[in-house]
């Protein structure tokens, strides 16, 4: 008798969750334990630096251990009997939601571990020592790391899998279905994590630049485009050099400091988005230039081109 192709997909399953369990396994209860053993003694790296590089593995570990394998395996046991495991993984998705925090983490713990390496010779040789045993196959901690970021997505797909093939009149179809939609919302739920922490860093390293001025500093802001661009003068008909931040809820007129310390430029003038109006000049001396007017004053910009001038006024 050839197996249902539904089966393998769900033995699959079974067999890749096992082999992620015994990972969470090293992670945790070898890794971050041992790693966590040695700082206690406070030779080799704080305990809160352990604490941020392994993030909430513990649970992850405990939850997958503990509630998800055992289940799983229960089901494949039971398979001829009862061949579903949709309902088992709606029990699994809404768990998936604390696989965001890890996630976000994740870059960071990567730059602790490098950087730790580097600032403690005994942090490194803990490390390298776990590496060379066996059951981490001569892999990195850094690769074993990056499995939980990498599991979601494999659920998702063995899923689709598994619902593509089973029989429409399979006791599991609604189960499964509503299964994969829940994971799939987790999936998502995650990327969107990951999203914001890069936005949020993207507008960190931006306040920097502007010397991190109170009033510009607000989390929920957005950068839309930034660049140089030449500002006219009409009373001496000359241009000068100058750069613009254009955010969701304003415009930062800037020019580039001379001295660069600390901030990389002095904010002119900020204008707000609201009652603001772009319009094209045409000028034959000044070619590709533009008006922006604010409540606080109007300022005429000139791009380098006719395609940065539209991309500007856009």
């Amino acid at each position: 008798m050839q197996e249902p192709e539904e089966k393998k997909i769900a033995l699959e399953l079974l067999e890749t969750e096992q082999a992620y369990v015994n990972r969470l396994h090293l992670l945790d209860q070898v890794f971050c334990a041992e790693l966590m053993k040695e700082a206690k003694t406070g030779k080799t790296v704080p305990e809160e630096v352990v604490k941020m590089i392994f993030s909430n593995i513990s649970s992850i570990y405990q939850f997958h251990a503990k509630f998800f394998l055992p289940e799983l395996q229960k089901r494949m046991e039971d398979w001829n009997r009862n061949p579903r495991i949709g309902d088992v993984i709606q029990k699994l998705a809404p768990f998936l939601k604390m696989y965001g925090e890890y996630v976000k983490n994740f870059d960071k713990a990567m730059e602790l571990i490098t950087a730790w390496s580097e600032k403690s010779p005994p942090f490194q040789e803990l490390i390298a020592d776990i590496q060379k045993r066996k059951v981490c196959a001569n892999l990195t901690l850094q690769h074993h790391m990056l499995e939980p970021v990498q599991r979601i997505p494999r659920y998702e797909l063995l899923l689709k899998d598994y619902v593509r093939k089973l029989p429409p009149q399979s006791p599991d179809r609604g189960d499964a279905e509503k299964a994969l939609e829940m994971i799939f919302m987790v999936a998502k739920h995650s990327n969107a994590a990951i999203a914001e922490m890069e936005r949020l860093q993207n507008l960190w390293v931006v306040y920097q630049r502007l010397g991190l001025e109170d009033d510009i500093v607000d989390p929920s802001n957005e950068l839309i485009k930034e660049g140089p661009i030449q500002k006219i003068s009409t009373r001496n008909n000359s241009t000068s050099e100058k750069y613009l931040f254009l955010f969701n809820n304003m415009l930062l007129y800037c020019a580039p400091k001379v001295i660069q310390v600390g901030a990389e430029f002095q904010v002119h003038l900020r204008m707000d988005m609201e009652g603001m109006k772009v319009q094209e000049l045409k000028d034959t001396e000044f070619p590709h230039t533009f008006l922006v007017s604010g409540k606080q004053r109007t300022l005429e910009l000139q791009a380098r081109s006719e395609e940065e001038m539209n991309a500007w006024i856009k």
